[in-house]
Parts: C-alpha cells; structure tokens; sequence
C-alpha cells in the first residue's frame, strides 16, 4: 500500500505523567500525550496530519493549500506553516469577520504568509470550493484539505500515532481527547483496532452532538480511513464513545469549566491548553474524575492537540486570569 508521507513532525511526542494533578485530584493516575510539541509552527495534532495531506498534494502537483476554519483555528495556522515549509501558497477560508487587530493563530497565518478569505460559518464549505474553482481556473494547481484535515488522508496520521503511544512507557486504559471534525479520534480508533490497544478511547465532543459525532463523523471516517490502508474494517457507532455533555455556550466560548482546567493545569503541570479544545476536552476530564467516572487505579491519558496560541488572542484575555 503505497502511502505517501513527509516526516516533518518531531516524533515520537513525549509521554509525562501529571503526579501533583493526579494527586490534587485523588483520582486514577493521569498522563499526558504532548501533540501539542509536534514542532510546527508552535505545533499541535495537524502536523500529524499534514505529513500525509502535504504529502499527498506534493504527489499531486500542488502548488497552493487551501483550508478552512474559525478565525483562531489552530489546523489553519498549521497548514500555513506547512505550505511555507514546502515553498506552497495557501489560502485560508476562515468564519466571521476580520478583527481590527489580528492575534494569536490570525497572526501568524498572516506572518506565514497565508491569503485570508472571509466568510460565514454556512458559507464556510461552499466558499473554500469557489476558492478552488477560481485558482484553477487561474492556472494553479491547488490541492483542498477539509475542515480540520479530517479526511482518510489526514486520519492516517493518527493510526501510525497510535502505534507511537504503544512502543512508550505507559498502557493506559484509557485515552480522552477533543473530538471536534473527528480525524483524530478516527484514526486513533483505527489504529487501536490495527495495533491491539486494549484500552478505551473517549472524545470529548467541542461542537457536535453525540450521535452526529460518533456515527455520522467518526464511525464513517475509521471504516474509510481502514479502507485507505487496504484493511477489512469497518465501525458502527457503537464502537466509538463520546461525550457530549460539556458543550457549555458553543464552539468557542470559553466558560468556567475551560478557564478552571486552563488554570489548573498551568498552575500544577505547567501544561499550557487551549480556550477551545484542550481546555474544553480538559474540563471534561476532571468533571468525569469528580463523578468517580475512572476507577481509582485506572491510568488515564490527556493526548494534548496543542493549540496554546490561541491563548494570545484578544478575546480571551478577559477570562483566563479570573479567580
């Protein structure tokens, strides 16, 4: 099976237990899985990704990236980096309008020298195909990575990281992550299939209920994803788990439950999350540890999808230091 990939990301990630946390919290024994040292531009779970997405456009001719996303979106401001990297132009379709000031991930899509295209959320998709259409029709050769880089391409990224966590130190019994366009949590439930990982994986949902999630996203993204890598798999909703319950105010609306994890865990682990998804996911975790959720000797894994620059933006400053 031929799959092309770019070794750029610094791997293997650390794997570092979280003793003062585990300890605060007199709870399973907690680890983390550092995505958010993956290298790239500040780094984060899509440079996983883009090995193979950049990889493939390459094999394809590309030479310009398009993406989407929100204005802080963290997959945008790594596929900028990578398009740089690899001496590509890059077109970032991203939602809402455009600030007076830019910061944090806006920032430095702009400082990698990404074209910004605004739009609406729902006109988000539709926008990044025009964008397409129109470079094409322009004589370029543009090479289009989905929301989040959560394609069967894209996910393979995370089949081989879950092969990278079982040749470390620690077997946990379980894994929890963000799970938002759900190309990590597909592939990393690929590849527990692949690899034998006898723990359980659960995706803390950022945006999406929990049978949209698990079904119509992630389930179907792992049978394609198997698929892609020439294996007779094939999921159903009921092999992937999700939690939906911390939804809180929508995407990107950073509440108490973000804002204590985001402090507990700087001011314990000098881990650093993220107002969106790490923070989000994060929140989840010591809520399900405060409900007795693990077993007291379970050993949990945080994988950590980066993300730490959106702590810059301008948005969040007002929330993150409040008591």
């Amino acid at each position: 099976m031929n799959l092309p990939r770019i070794p750029f990301a610094h791997l293997p990630t650390p794997v570092e237990p979280l003793p003062r946390l585990s300890e605060q919290l007199g709870g399973p024994a907690l680890w983390v899985k550092r995505d958010d040292q993956t290298g790239l531009a500040l780094g984060g779970n899509k440079t996983r990704k883009l090995e193979f997405l950049v990889a493939e456009a390459l094999a394809r001719g590309a030479d310009v990236l398009i993406t989407g996303g929100a204005a802080q979106s963290n997959h945008c401001r790594q596929t900028a980096a990578a398009a740089a990297r690899f001496g590509l132009a890059c077109t970032l379709v991203l939602t809402g309008e455009p600030p007076g000031q830019a910061s944090a991930n806006l920032l430095l899509d702009q400082l990698l020298g990404a074209e910004i295209v605004w739009t609406s959320p729902q006109e988000r998709d539709a926008t990044m195909r025009h964008v397409e259409r129109a470079l094409r029709e322009g004589g370029r050769t543009p090479y289009l990575i989905p929301y989040g880089g959560s394609n069967e391409t894209g996910a393979l990224g995370y089949v081989f990281a879950m092969q990278e966590l079982m040749n470390q130190d620690v077997q946990p019994d379980w894994i929890v992550v963000a799970s938002s366009s759900g190309g990590t949590q597909a592939g990393l439930t690929v590849g527990a299939r692949l690899f034998g990982f006898q723990g359980r994986i659960l995706g803390i949902s950022i945006d999406k209920p929990e049978v949209e999630l698990s079904r119509d996203i992630v389930a179907d993204l792992a049978s394609r994803t198997a698929r892609r890598l020439g294996e007779d798999m094939t999921f159903a909703a009921n092999d992937i788990l999700v939690n939906d319950g911390y939804l809180g105010g929508g995407y990107g609306v950073m509440d108490e439950l973000e804002r204590e994890a985001i402090q507990r865990f700087a001011r314990t682990e000098a881990l650093l999350l993220d107002p969106v998804y790490t923070g989000r996911a994060a929140g989840g975790l010591l809520d399900l540890i405060r409900q007795g959720f693990f077993r007291s000797d379970d050993v949990v894994l945080f994988w950590h999808t980066g993300g730490a620059p959106a702590l810059f933006a301008h948005a969040y400053a007002p929330t993150l230091l409040r008591s």
